[in-house]
């Protein structure tokens, strides 16, 4: 099979092979002509489409939009060695190369916005702006540092054991509270190809993140969706990490972490207005239209 290009076509997505790097799950959405280009970038555990389903067609009525399977999730690319968030922002980066797109806003959900941050550090020539949501510069302090450099190994050492039989114990945990039996059927079809191993060590670098060194140097537009009733990353944690960076405009969500899927008429008006304010705070810009949908 050549590298590069389109190798499988599905309603849902594309795979797509990012020369050098692997073949990957890409959705997307033509957006206006010239509209910026937003690059999603979902959270730990989940697949582009359970992060971003319900935002899709509103964020392309004003923006190019491409969101891909992160390394070991769904069906992005797969593992070769350990799991590193800054090859994750690399591979965004490659597809968005492959794709001939020169800058985009970099839209990071919990884990993903670790990579979104990791992003702008790594490839700053080709971030027009940032929006975090649900995200913060640091996910543990030094117990949750120090359970990770303990634990994660041995973790990791399990699901290479046996990776099949952890997994569905794990997949049935997430899927507890879906009654819909399509729903769930959808749910497991995405969960099913994510690599055990690459959860664990991906959970493990993110107790092991910090960006609070250098996240004050972010010299691009910025807004940050705060979720007010997050458990998971507390809003404390997100209103910290908006502090450090000049100038985020902060847009808050009554709603808990998986806001983007459980309350997407909170959630997804919201995301929309910080993407637009983002990108007419970026010089230059095409137009964006004036609201969301």
């Amino acid at each position: 099979m050549p590298e590069g290009g389109v190798v499988e076509t599905a309603a849902s997505g594309r795979r797509v092979v990012v020369p050098g790097r692997g073949a990957t799950w890409v959705h997307e959405a033509a957006g206006p002509p010239g509209a910026p280009v937003l690059l999603l970038l979902h959270g730990l555990a989940a697949t582009a489409l359970l992060n971003w389903s319900r935002s899709f067609a509103t964020l392309g009525r004003g923006f190019r939009v491409i969101a891909l399977d992160h390394r070991g999730h769904g069906r992005g690319i797969r593992r070769i060695g350990a799991f590193r968030l800054e090859d994750c922002a690399d591979d965004a980066a490659a597809l968005a190369d492959h794709l001939g797109v020169e800058r985009v806003i970099p839209v990071g959900y919990s884990m993903g916005g670790a990579v979104a941050q990791l992003f702008w550090r790594r490839h700053p020539e080709r971030t027009a702006g940032l929006v975090l949501c649900a995200t913060g510069s640091r996910f543990g302090g030094p117990r949750a540092e120090r359970a990770a450099s303990t634990l994660g190994p041995l973790l990791s050492l399990a699901a290479r054991v046996a990776p099949q039989t952890l997994w569905d114990g794990m997949g049935e945990r997430m899927l507890a509270n879906v009654q819909n039996p399509a729903l769930r059927q959808t749910l497991k079809e995405q969960i099913g190809p994510t690599d055990p191993v690459s959860v664990i060590e991906a959970g493990a670098a993110l107790a092991r993140f910090d960006s609070s060194p250098w996240l004050g140097e972010v010299d691009v537009p910025a807004a940050v969706v705060l979720t007010e009733q997050d458990g998971h990353i507390p809003p404390g944690v997100q209103a910290a990490m908006a502090a450090l960076v000049a100038g985020a405009s902060v847009h808050p969500v009554d709603a808990d972490h998986y806001a983007c899927v459980a309350r997407p008429d909170l959630f997804v008006p919201t995301l929309f207005a910080a993407c637009r304010s983002v990108a007419l705070r970026g010089a230059p810009v095409h137009a964006v239209a004036a609201s969301a949908p």
